[in-house]
């Protein structure tokens, strides 16, 4: 098969997004060598995020001096030729987009939608940016032939707010990178430590600091437990509200603030962490969850939403507004190394459910069901 991709956000972003994109493409062309597969990238990118192997993995770009100038033209409607140039049979949006025109051309479509949390928390988002999201997404998930849903909670999202039958939605979950599957040697580890400054008792959250993800619990439940938070992520304004509580508290020898860190530099950090802490109020899956589960670190989570489906039965869930509860499972799981032990083991064993295989194969046979 020709497989198209909406690649925007394989070549330029580098979060959660471009990962998943990034991902799906390089198990796709490791596991199925005999399909093509093309990126069609509306613009050139400033960071070499992926690079393509021109063996079986093409990167499109507007071919026309219009549609390099309107790219976004291009990817809505204008792309149509070069798909039928290309051969394409499937055409499959990463991000909750797919271009107009594709079912009148009889190319089948697959749009992968990861979350809803413009419709659950408005009140993160302009207006316009409100009104814009709900369009595409809608408009995506009416015209596609299949919907990916990376979780039965978006599922059900999008049965509730975008009003579409649940037979269209098939739930295919995330993996992570493979760098978080990997051992790593005394001298690797010792050298983050040393390059970070990390003291040797240590808790970690990993994810953008913005309100949502609700970091601020942590830094709280950690103010009378004799231990650090290392927090790992690019900030927004709530970073400040964050910092000003650390000051006010004189916190600020208990709480370190990474960034621009390796993959293997984050996946040693999972490693070293003695228990990981997400204390987010809502995702659409959580693949920190995940890459602290791969490093064999409990974890420490919501209660409620996805994160029972990506924490497993094995993990601790406490209340998203109770500092208290986080405070306990914290203090709990410090002081108890067979606890620790049990639930990195058993958490281990949940989180192959998510491996690079069973997911490449889901995906696979939902294109040639298609």
């Amino acid at each position: 098969m020709n497989i198209g991709f909406e690649a925007k956000r394989v070549f330029h972003n580098k979060t959660g997004l471009g990962n998943y994109s990034r991902d799906l493409i390089r198990l796709l062309s490791q596991y199925f060598p005999e399909n093509n597969y093309f990126l069609y990238n509306p613009k050139p990118s400033d960071k070499k995020l992926f690079k393509t192997n021109n063996s079986n993995v093409f990167e499109k770009k507007p071919s026309s001096a219009f549609y390099t100038k309107f790219y976004n033209l291009w990817r809505q409607k204008g792309v149509i030729a070069d798909l039928l140039k290309d051969k394409i049979t499937i055409f499959h949006g990463l991000s909750g987009e797919i271009p107009r025109g594709l079912r009148t051309h009889n190319i089948k479509s697959v749009v992968t939608i990861h979350d809803l949390i413009f419709v659950r928390f408005p009140n993160l988002y302009s207006f316009f940016d409100r009104k814009i999201h709900f369009y595409k997404f809608k408009k995506a998930a009416q015209e596609a032939d299949l919907i990916i849903a990376i979780s039965e909670q978006t599922k059900n999202d999008i049965v509730e707010f975008l009003k579409i039958e649940p037979s269209k939605i098939k739930v295919i979950y995330q993996g992570c990178h493979a760098t978080f599957k990997e051992d790593f040697s005394e001298k690797e580890q010792q050298e983050v430590v040393t390059k970070f400054n990390l003291p040797d008792n240590f808790i970690l959250n990993v994810g953008t600091i913005e309100t949502r993800k609700n970091i601020l619990l942590a830094v709280k439940a950690i103010k009378n437990i004799d231990s650090c938070l290392v927090i790992v992520g690019n900030e927004t304004p709530y970073a400040n509200e964050v910092k000003s509580y650390i000051k006010e508290n004189n916190l600020e020898h208990k709480v370190l603030f990474l960034k621009g860190l390796s993959l293997q530099e984050l996946a040693i950090l999972y490693k070293l962490a003695k228990v990981f802490v997400y204390p987010s109020l809502y995702e659409g899956f959580g693949i920190p969850i995940i890459e602290a589960l791969y490093s064999k670190t409990p974890v420490i989570t919501t209660r409620g939403g996805v994160f029972p489906e990506a924490g497993g039965p094995n993990s601790i869930y406490v209340d998203p507004t109770n500092v208290g509860q986080m405070q306990e499972a914290i203090t709990q799981l410090l002081v108890n190394d067979n606890l620790r032990d049990k639930m990195a083991t058993e958490g281990f064993k949940f989180v192959q459910k998510f491996n690079d295989e069973v997911v490449v194969n889901q995906i696979m046979n939902a294109y040639k069901n298609l």
